[in-house]
């Protein structure tokens, strides 16, 4: 946890990252940067997934439409934060010339989508029937 607020402090720290180690090859933080971007479009998509879900679904059950919406916009949220976290850590272990740091995160959001993606199967297909 101590290690957590720590990587709080240094997202709106960047020049205390860079006092650590040694700089490392520049294409490795350029590298780290575009993950970066990756995990925010990532975001940013399932912040919009999940406003979609509630304006363009109307005929669905308020709490399918609510519950699914809100999966994605957390898991958005989840993501945006995870960005730069990652993004922290890793800068750090490569100017320490340490191992990447690993992460469940992917997994866990994998998860998720899969999870919503089979309830708006489950929507569309009960929709259909009904």
């Amino acid at each position: 946890m101590i290690d957590f607020v720590r990587n709080v402090r240094l997202w709106f720290a960047p020049e205390e990252v860079r006092a650590e180690g040694s700089t490392p090859d520049y294409r490795f933080s350029l590298a780290n940067e575009r993950t970066f971007l990756a995990w925010l479009r990532t975001a940013l998509a399932l912040i919009g997934g999940g406003f979609a879900v509630d304006q363009f679904l109307p005929g669905l059950p308020w709490a399918w439409r609510v519950g699914l919406a809100l999966a994605l916009l957390a898991s958005g949220v989840l993501s945006a934060l995870r960005a730069v976290n990652h993004w922290v850590r890793c800068e750090r272990a490569m100017r320490r010339g340490e191992d990447l740091p690993v992460s469940r995160f992917p997994a866990l959001l994998s998860l998720v989508v899969a999870v919503v993606a089979v309830a708006m199967v489950v929507v569309v297909f009960a929709g259909r029937a009904g």
